[in-house]
């Protein structure tokens, strides 16, 4: 058992946390029985550090991994645990980004992601990409990495199931989008109404939805690259909604089209 944090592997796993390591090692780490069990029907495991405690409660988990687990202590986990109270194991898992062309191909509902810095809210896009069936997700170089562990643990495992290309130009990512017969909304205060006749009747349509940035949004010589601009409607009095939320009430409203369509 790994007790020490100074572990040599511990240090090596707790460098993850770190972008320039991720990118450097094509790895990130990942915490939960949760989104470890996702991760291991991915197979994507390289190690993983769990305590006793967790073995423990998930024997299945310790039998999935195999020759993968070394048994830690409390404090090598924390060294390595990106949260205030580890859940008892964390896992170093590779990376899985796909080319945009792949992602792209024979696609109808992906959402393109344009300087979105808060993980939590790329974590949650992701994961509602994958409930809403979403194809693909498209992380722009301009965003936070998608493999850093606040927007992993947002993801609970979606961003094992989710096809992503990271790394891209916005605007790379708009042209291939339409290169892959994808109509381009932007979600945008100054758009029309996402319950308007007009917009409706584009929604069964294999699109691509771009979403900007939380507290800036879309800038002008972005929003010009989409076909329309679309806002969801406010009712109340609130004065705006999350950029998550927002991204969820419009994947969402492009799922229905096409399950009813």
């Amino acid at each position: 058992m790994i007790e020490s944090p100074r572990h040599q592997r511990v240090r090596a796993a707790s460098r993850l946390q770190q972008r320039a390591a991720r990118s450097e090692t094509g790895l990130f780490l990942l915490e939960g029985p949760n989104a470890l069990r996702e991760a291991i029907a991915a197979d994507a495991v390289v190690e993983a550090f769990a305590t006793q405690a967790f073995l423990d409660r998930h024997p299945e988990l310790a039998r999935a991994l195999g020759d993968a687990l070394e048994p830690a202590g409390e404090r090598a986990l924390a060294a390595m645990s990106d949260t205030v109270r580890d859940q008892g194991v964390v896992a170093v898992c590779r990376q899985q980004p796909r080319a945009l062309e792949q992602v792209l191909e024979g696609a109808s509902l992906v959402a393109i992601l344009h300087e979105v810095q808060d993980p939590g809210n790329l974590g949650t896009i992701l994961r509602v990409a994958d409930a809403a069936g979403a194809d693909a997700v498209v992380v722009t170089r301009s965003s936070v990495d998608p493999y850093n562990p606040k927007v992993v643990r947002a993801t609970t495992g979606s961003i094992l199931h989710v096809p992503h290309a990271v790394g891209v130009a916005t605007e790379d990512a708009v042209h291939a989008a339409r290169q892959a017969g994808l109509q381009v909304l932007a979600a945008d205060v100054s758009g029309e109404e996402l319950t308007a006749p007009a917009v409706r009747d584009r929604l069964a349509e294999p699109t691509a939805w771009l979403f900007g940035n939380e507290a800036r949004g879309l800038d002008d010589a972005t929003l010009a690259l989409a076909d329309v601009a679309v806002r969801v409607p406010i009712y109340g009095r609130a004065e705006s909604m999350n950029l998550a939320t927002a991204a969820s009430v419009c994947l969402y409203q492009s799922a229905f089209a096409r399950a009813t369509g």
